[in-house]
Parts: C-alpha cells; sequence; structure tokens
C-alpha cells in the first residue's frame, strides 16, 4: 500500500481528534490541498474546489508544479478560473490515498496503515474536514466553493453544515444522493475488488496487489463516465490492430473500444488505492442531503444560504442524469438565491467537465466574472 502524493502538496492538520459521523476518531489527521493565484489584499477573492473521487489536489500547474494538473485547461491564468483574480484552493478528499489521511495512512500507535481498521467515511466526514482546512488557512468568508462529481455531492454537504462559509456555489454534475442505477454500478466495482483474491480482506501489499479487481472496477466505471453516443462516434465497430490483440487467449480483446477501456484501467492501477476506492465508493452511495438535514432534499436546498449558484449537468450524463442538476437548481431557486441552471449537449457525459472545455468554460467563467 502507498500513498500517491504530488509534490507541491501542502497539508492542514485536522484537530487532534477527528470525530467523524459513524463515531469514529482519526488521531492526527490531515487534509491535503494546493492553492493556485493570489489572495487580495481584502481576502476576498477565494475559490475552494471539491474533487471527484479519485483526483488529488493538483488541479493545475503553477510554479512548484509544473506538471499538468486534472482540470488544467480550466484553471490557470486567463482561464475560466481565472488565476489572475482568484485565489483558489483544491483539496484532496478525507479518505483519499492522495495526501489526505485515508485507508493507506499510517495508525498512530498501530505501526502500520489504517487499512480496513479506516472509520466508516461519510460525505458529511469529506464536508467537515474541507471547511475545517479553509478555516485554518484563515478564510471565514469564501466567494465560491465549487464541486465536481462527488464533490457536488460533498459541496451540498458543506453547505449544509457550515451554511455562512460560502457567498457563492457552483455545482457541476452533482446530485443530492445516488440513484440505483449509479449505486448497482458502483456495488460491482466493490466486489470486483473484494472477490480478488489478492484483496486479502484489505491486507494487500505491492507484490500481492489486486490487480485484477482493479482493472474491471475501473473498466466499470468508465462505461458510466462517458456515453454510448461517444463509443459510438469515436470507436465504431474498429477492430484492433493484430498486434495489439491477447495473443491466443479465447475470447480476449478485439475492438477497439475494448483496447482503450483496457489500457486506461492499466493506467488507473498504479495511481490509487484499492481501499480508498471502496471507501469513497460507499460514501457515494450512502450520502442524501435530505436524509443528513431530517427531512427531504428539496427542504435542505431550500434552506441553503448562498447569494447566487450556477448548476450545470450534461443531458448524456448516465451516472448522475440531468435530472438530478435540475433538483438542485430548483430547491437552490426556493432558498432565494439567485440560481442558473445549463443543460449542456455533450456526447461525452458525466466526464464532459473534465474534456468538454469549449462547452463548460463560458459559463463558469461569465459566472465568476460578474462584479460581486
Amino acid at each position: 500500500m502507498r500513498e500517491f502524493i504530488p509534490p507541491a502538496t501542502r497539508f492542514v492538520d485536522l484537530p487532534t481528534e477527528f470525530v467523524m459521523k459513524s463515531g469514529g476518531i482519526l488521531h492526527g489527521a490531515r487534509i491535503a490541498y494546493e492553492d493556485f493565484g493570489r489572495l487580495n489584499a481584502a481576502r476576498d477573492n477565494v475559490i475552494l474546489i471539491l474533487t471527484g473521487l479519485s483526483p488529488d489536489a493538483h488541479a493545475a500547474s503553477h510554479p512548484d508544479d509544473p506538471t499538468p494538473g486534472w482540470w488544467e485547461a480550466m484553471l490557470g491564468p486567463g482561464k475560466p478560473i481565472d488565476t489572475d483574480r482568484w485565489y483558489v484552493i483544491c483539496v484532496n478528499s478525507l479518505g483519499s490515498c492522495k495526501g489526505s489521511t485515508g485507508p493507506t495512512s499510517l495508525n498512530p500507535g498501530k505501526g502500520g496503515p489504517y487499512r480496513l481498521e479506516f472509520p466508516d467515511l461519510s460525505m458529511e466526514d469529506i464536508a467537515d474536514a474541507a471547511a475545517f482546512t479553509v478555516r485554518a488557512l484563515g478564510f471565514e468568508r469564501l466567494a465560491c466553493v465549487i464541486g465536481v462529481s462527488m464533490g457536488g455531492m460533498s459541496a451540498l454537504a458543506l453547505l449544509a453544515r457550515h451554511p455562512d462559509l460560502t457567498r457563492s456555489h457552483i455545482n457541476i454534475s452533482g446530485a443530492t444522493h445516488s440513484l440505483p442505477f449509479s449505486i448497482v454500478i458502483r456495488s460491482l466495482q466493490r466486489e470486483a475488488i473484494r472477490f480478488d483474491p489478492h484483496w486479502n480482506q484489505g491486507r494487500y501489499d505491492e507484490e500481492s496487489y489486486p490487480q485484477r479487481g482493479m482493472i474491471m472496477a475501473r473498466k466499470l466505471g468508465m462505461i458510466t463516465y462517458r456515453s454510448a453516443q461517444e463509443w459510438d462516434s469515436r470507436f465504431g465497430r474498429a477492430r484492433l490492430d493484430p498486434d495489439r490483440r491477447t495473443g491466443e487467449e479465447p475470447f480476449g480483446l478485439e475492438f477497439e473500444v475494448e483496447g482503450y477501456v483496457e489500457f486506461h484501467a492499466h493506467r488507473f492501477l498504479h495511481c490509487f488505492d484499492p481501499n480508498s476506492y471502496l471507501y469513497l465508493s460507499r460514501c457515494i452511495d450512502r450520502f442524501d442531503l435530505g436524509e443528513s438535514c431530517g427531512g427531504t432534499a428539496d427542504e435542505a436546498l431550500s434552506r441553503l444560504r448562498l447569494e447566487k449558484a450556477l448548476v450545470i449537468g450534461v443531458q448524456t450524463d448516465i451516472l448522475f442524469p440531468l435530472h438530478q442538476q435540475r433538483q438542485i437548481a430548483t430547491g437552490l431557486s426556493a432558498s432565494g438565491a439567485d440560481v442558473q441552471f445549463l443543460s449542456l449537449e455533450s456526447e461525452k457525459g458525466h466526464d464532459a467537465f473534465l474534456v468538454d472545455v469549449d462547452r463548460f468554460g463560458p459559463p463558469v467563467a461569465k459566472f465568476l466574472s460578474v462584479d460581486w
């Protein structure tokens, strides 16, 4: 087991005893973050970014780490999230393996990683850790919280639990809860990992690693991150070149789309931890904003305190379908916030916010460019 920490990562120590929703307690935990841009004299130009399941805090290149970040095209000088104007903090989620405390981290007093002794993780825990981080950095009021995918969920949890922390919100491909289709897909992903004999109840290492389970889990995920339209237009029924096929293996890879998914699943093997995958995946399934707030999701949204919000969804998203973003926009409007809802046409599916910058960039830039 190991962590995957970008070189420019910074850290904030959580309280000595960080109490989690389940009642579990983390001792000596930390949150990883990176920052971008410059803080202005009034200290009122701060944006917080909450990520999806697997990204680290390195959202974009900067002098301390010039390698491209996971949202490189959206964040930086002159880009839609313009660091010539905004000071941006991106945090790595609690429970991850990319700097923040998670199952791969050292369990104090145990002499080894937490593994499955890591307490049950919730979206509320992720939100509380992020809120603590920005306050520890000296900020009591943010200009905006941006949440993408899973980060859209943790952002809603943060808004509900820390109502005065931000003036505005951008929710991209998020949801108030997971739908049955998404839950069952993630259940299969977890099953693929758990049923790999090398998983060994979470006690794997580099020599005995649940490689096959992780590959299958990632493949299942990739199917939901993109759309059938993109698979059709991008690959059609094209076959792999003979030298890229799997030898004499019966029923092996034959089509280009199979090769593409296989390649990217293998890449994922070496940049994410299986136990972190299990914890974060289950945390997504369990989250329900309404339940968290003691009512319905619509009631919870109507009680959030924001000046304005931008909610964006994609028509081809099958993981967090468009009607879930519409629900967020309608609920936030009921709270009295000035809300803009955008339904974007992109064949890229759920992952469109990562790759379809021509569509996502302009509305985000416009939302953030208005004088506040």
